[in-house]
């Protein structure tokens, strides 16, 4: 949260007040909904954009604290009096961070659950689910090889339909698939999953980095060698690469 106010610190043009922020009282909390203008770079128009935020100040024993800083939220206080069939929208990715974030959480609480009761190893092995994902793989895309018909579907899975949290990345993230074979493959992608754990405080707070992205590699490993594959996993500048090789196969 502290890096986020810092890099808003930053960016946005505090020259350019903007409108007049929307001030909205609920209990013992105050919330302001201030437009800014943040700057990604040079002073172009393009590197520029206008994004809402909310402010969330909380007042307990006389005196006003800092609570929370949002940028997602559904203006349902618009929607007018009863009967009503219809409600605000939100931008695509907005939704999809708000389901990725519901999931991650109950799969969170999941893997902390299965670790405190029956032990890491336990926990990690529940969410395994390998042979399930080569069955998509082959029975979605039949025209090739279960290997290739699994870097394949791979690929479309993260550019298209997957969900995030540790156990599997975001939904339509970029991916490149930089080489594909009968013994050996390559796809780069950046794991917005590992973003998602960046931003949201409370995944911070229920389980580490070191076993969120162990949670992560250990799906994607299994997942790689129900389809013939042994899987590397490397990091580079932000970006996750699968270097793939077929099992029993000598790539240098």
């Amino acid at each position: 949260m502290m890096g986020f106010l810092e890099q808003i610190r930053k960016t946005a043009k505090w020259e350019d007040p903007g409108p007049t922020p929307e001030v909205f009282h609920a209990g013992n909390q105050v919330h302001y909904l201030v437009p800014l203008t943040l700057r990604s770079g040079d002073s172009t128009p393009a590197s520029t954009t206008t994004s809402t935020f909310c402010f969330t100040l909380v007042l307990e024993g006389g005196q006003w604290y800092f609570e929370h800083l949002e940028n997602i939220f559904i203006r349902l206080d618009k929607i007018g009096e009863p009967p009503v069939s219809s409600f605000p929208d939100l931008p695509e990715d907005q939704k999809a961070w708000m389901r990725d974030e519901r999931q991650g959480t109950k799969d969170i609480q999941l893997f902390t659950y299965l670790s405190e009761e029956k032990g890491k190893e336990f926990a990690l092995n529940w969410f395994k689910d390998g042979p399930g994902y080569a069955m998509q793989a082959q029975t979605w895309v039949p025209f090739v090889p279960l290997d290739r018909a699994f870097i394949l579907y791979l690929c479309w899975d993260l550019s298209n339909l997957s969900r995030s949290s540790a156990s599997s990345p975001f939904r339509k993230e970029p991916v490149v698939l930089e080489k594909l074979s009968d013994q050996e493959a390559r796809v780069r992608f950046t794991p917005r999953a590992f973003a998602l754990y960046d931003q949201t405080a409370q995944f911070k707070q229920r389980i580490s980095i070191d076993d969120y992205r162990r949670l992560f590699e250990t799906v994607w490993l299994d997942r790689a060698q129900k389809a013939g594959w042994d899987l590397h996993i490397s990091y580079e500048k932000g970006e996750c690469v699968f270097h793939f090789v077929r099992q029993g196969s000598r790539v240098p």
